[in-house]
């Protein structure tokens, strides 16, 4: 395998696994620091702006924001490495715009609506495309896993657009399913990538 290639691999699922950890504790954390917060009648963004009903609470903004931010930042890094190896700017451009949105939400938070409202509706709706996209490059069994976490983050999306908070879960448990799948992705997507190595071209 060119070196320049297993490098960039390298890269990108390193930046993706860290994708994964870093929002999900982040997320957990500022949940757990954030007296009174309910999963399912708060959103996720509520923990980095003054809009939930104890106002801004920190430590858990400054963490949920970080977090966000650090996300981002790292999504555009493994970018970078994915436009690498596999040479699709379809691809590459989805997952930046996913960035960009995910560290917008910090750079933005909710009590910031228009701006945040626009990152994070190109966090989620990137987010799941990005799956979707990487399922057409991606070996099998695995590009059934990324196109299903694809689907059903968009699927989410779609329902929270139209429902919101009228379902037994919630505003903030129907967005946790839009969140959540592409987290899952984006830790499955860099483990993928640093263990298929000279596998995979």
């Amino acid at each position: 395998m060119n070196g320049n290639v297993d490098r960039a691999r390298t890269i990108a699922g390193l930046a993706l696994v860290g994708v994964g950890i870093v929002s999900t504790l982040g997320i957990v954390t500022a949940e757990a620091l954030y007296p009174g917060y309910s999963t399912a009648e708060e959103t996720i963004s509520a923990l980095g702006a003054s809009i939930g009903p104890a106002g801004l609470v920190q430590p858990s903004a400054t963490i949920f924001n970080g977090a966000m931010i650090l996300s981002g930042l790292l999504t555009l890094v493994a970018a970078y490495g994915i436009d690498r190896v596999y040479d699709h700017r379809w691809l590459t451009a989805v997952v930046a715009l996913s960035g960009l949105g995910v560290a917008g939400v910090g750079i933005f938070p909710a009590d910031q609506p228009a701006p945040h409202f626009v990152a994070a509706f190109l966090a989620f709706g990137a987010g799941g495309l990005s799956a979707i996209a990487a399922a057409v490059v991606v070996r099998r069994p695995f590009s059934y896993l990324s196109a299903g976490l694809g689907v059903v983050s968009l699927g989410g999306l779609v329902l929270f657009v139209a429902l919101g908070g009228s379902t037994p879960l919630g505003i903030g448990g129907l967005e946790r399913w839009i969140t959540y799948p592409t987290q899952i992705w984006v830790t499955a997507f860099g483990g993928y990538l640093l263990g298929t190595g000279d596998h995979e071209p």
